[in-house]
């Protein structure tokens, strides 16, 4: 859900970096699935994109779906 945001928005992962303040490889992992964001990484993140409530809501739904998996 990041990474579609992300893309919609013409934004690469480095100009997602600069605009948010997170690392651009922690973005990699939170795209990847390969970590669980902390609350302030995930915060600046969503304020970078301009998500909505709902993006955001649809997305912590597919974070919670994909821990159960693993």
């Amino acid at each position: 859900m990041l990474k579609q945001n992300r893309i919609k928005q013409n934004y690469t992962q480095e100009q997602l970096s600069e605009l948010s303040g997170v690392d651009p490889r922690t973005i990699l992992r939170i795209e990847k699935n390969q970590t669980i964001p902390k609350v302030d990484t995930y915060a600046k993140i969503v304020t970078a994109l301009n998500m909505t409530n709902e993006e955001i809501g649809k997305h912590i739904r597919e974070i919670n779906i994909n821990l159960k998996k693993n």
